[in-house]
């Protein structure tokens, strides 16, 4: 089976895989931040044996001054995975409904949690979909997983870490939140418009397609380059609640960023704190 380093599967390799012995397992972690709840989608029809984890209430931590998707707590994290048949060591495929943000804050909480072998569906089920590959309205029950959770195996930036980072010469902040939010011209959900001071902007719509599809590494490289993203400056990303942020840093991973660091509590957490200074208009504003 695959080795697990690299970040993306296609469905039709992803086929094969689910052919063998012992597949990969499945989590289908579809999300949306406003409007029906994800399980409803995967009751309506999911890839065949995998299982529906959710990115609020397991993946996450519960809302609050850290932000509205903080870090889980290691130990029910662990509790949920095993729950969900992950074992250690034992390769993972995450899958969304095609934008590629839960899965993408899927993927990098697990590589968080020190479980390396993980991988996202490009596309998510809309790709399997198209492949003509068939889906189920079962829901397994798998055998518990073994997996132990590691917290602190990917780069997590605080708020004071994040503001450092912006205001470092050798470092550079993404802010990867729609061009018009980065400005604080509008603000459709947290209490104060603005970015953090230093930070620049790229819109996740730079490194990512409509359909959810990561573009080519080399097309990253220089998207990224583009925005401060050079050799030598450490990087770092934020959004609204670090999931937006989650999907940048895995796209700086296949620009060969490995090291790229996300702060979790992003913007939400940044205006938790009403002594915390905010910038506003198209530039970073140190």
């Amino acid at each position: 089976m695959s080795g697990t380093q690299e970040p993306l599967v296609e469905a039709e390799r992803l086929v094969t895989e689910l052919d063998q012995a012992d597949p990969p397992t499945l989590l289908d972690v579809r999300w949306r931040l406003i409007g029906p709840p994800g399980r409803d989608d995967y009751l309506a029809g999911h890839l065949p044996g995998a299982v529906f984890v959710d990115l609020d209430t397991a993946l996450c931590g519960a809302p609050g001054a850290g932000g509205r998707h903080p870090l889980p707590d290691p130990a029910a994290l662990q509790a949920a995975l095993r729950a969900a048949g992950v074992r250690a060591g034992h390769p993972v495929v995450v899958y969304d409904g095609g934008d590629g943000l839960a899965a993408s804050r899927a993927w990098w909480t697990l590589r968080w949690a020190g479980h390396r072998p993980v991988r996202l569906l490009h596309g998510g089920y809309p790709a399997w979909v198209a492949a003509g590959r068939p889906v189920s309205t079962d829901a397994p029950a798998p055998p518990p997983g073994d997996v132990v959770v590691r917290p602190g195996e990917l780069p997590v930036l605080d708020a004071g870490q994040a503001a450092a980072l912006a205001a470092a010469d050798d470092a550079v902040l993404l802010d990867v939140r729609a061009a018009p939010r980065y400005r604080g011209e509008v603000e459709p959900i947290d209490p104060v418009a603005g970015h953090v001071p230093g930070a620049a902007n790229l819109p996740a719509g730079e490194y990512v397609g409509s359909d959810g599809r990561f573009l080519a590494a080399d097309v990253l490289s220089e998207r990224f380059a583009a925005a401060g993203v050079t050799e030598g400056r450490a990087v770092g990303a934020y959004c609204g609640s670090g999931v937006t942020a989650a999907q940048a840093v895995l796209a700086l991973h296949l620009a060969g960023r490995t090291d790229a660091a996300l702060y979790v509590g992003s913007w939400s957490n940044w205006v938790a704190d009403p002594g915390r200074p905010v910038a506003s208009g198209s530039t970073p504003g140190r």
